[in-house]
């Protein structure tokens, strides 16, 4: 199944919604209709699960004063209306106790297929989701749909590179994934802590948080931890081979043979008969 084909009308539509407003809308008054707040129904495939608690309540707020501007797009199904687009808007008027909310029904037909990604789409277009939401939205597709970077790219208007590195923060542990989440930390913070174990991601938030690192001072830090441990991890290796060597030496002084030291094992090469004898003879007896 190609990437958004069929979705073309109910994209423009919630294009149209988003971008007028009921006074200079496209639309005709008798295409918006006042409906039931309780018939309308969240899509189940929408990939935004967090809300900014405050930003509802000033929309909220703001609808009550000075109405909707924007009307919610749905389609009817099941004896009542499934929502499109405008999660937000529908929520604050719930939040706001309002029983009914200006809507746009399209008159589309959509299957679960198409209502899963449109409403991927429509919110990787509209920037509402938080950088958790976004990765696993991009990573939803991608695997749905059996496509590249590349070709994703080409489908929600991104750069490739913008879509990898949000794909990398799903290799973040939850925790810095809660802290991103949360936002108190930037997507910049988190890109510096790909790569690091668990462990050591949980110190380097903890510590970023702690002392009110800027994305700039974390890569310093990142960096410098990355450092350490690559010295940590060579050091050992610098220790051995000063131990072998040193020995080498002390062979060298007591066997005037030709000798390797490889593998946990001392070899040595005469050159004939007598060297042999000679070496037994060297011997404790």
């Amino acid at each position: 199944m190609a990437l958004g084909r069929g979705l073309g009308a109910i994209l423009e539509e919630v294009s149209q919604a988003y971008d007028s407003e009921i006074g200079s809308s496209s639309y005709d008054c008798e295409a918006i209709r006042e409906i039931d707040v309780a018939e309308i129904s969240p899509n189940p495939y929408q990939p935004r699960k967090t809300f900014n608690k405050e930003a509802l309540q000033e929309l909220s707020e703001s609808i009550s004063r000075h109405g909707l501007l924007q009307p919610i797009v749905v389609i009817e199904k099941d004896n009542g209306y499934l929502l499109v687009a405008g999660e937000r808007r529908l929520r604050a008027h719930k939040l706001a106790g309002l029983e009914t909310i200006k809507a746009i029904v399209a008159d589309v037909d959509i299957d679960d297929v198409k209502m899963r990604e449109l409403a991927l789409i429509e919110n990787i277009q509209r920037e509402d989701l938080n950088a958790i939401e976004l990765a696993h939205s991009y990573d939803e597709l991608i695997k749905v749909y059996n496509i590249t970077h590349d070709e994703l790219s080409s489908v929600v208007n991104k750069s490739r590179s913008q879509i990898t590195n949000t794909l990398r923060l799903l290799s973040l542990s939850k925790y810095v994934q809660d802290k991103l989440t949360q936002g108190i930390i930037s997507q910049g913070h988190a890109k510096v802590l790909v790569g690091f174990s668990e462990k050591e991601q949980k110190v380097l938030v903890d510590t970023i948080i702690g002392q009110k690192l800027s994305v700039r001072e974390s890569e310093l830090l990142a960096k410098k931890r990355k450092l350490e441990e690559k010295e940590q991890r060579v050091a050992p290796i610098s220790k051995k081979r000063l131990f072998v060597k040193d020995y080498k030496n002390k062979i060298k002084e007591k066997l005037p043979f030709d000798f390797k030291v490889k593998n946990n094992a001392l070899e040595i090469n005469f050159k004939s008969i007598e060297e042999i004898e000679k070496f037994l003879n060297m011997l404790p007896k």
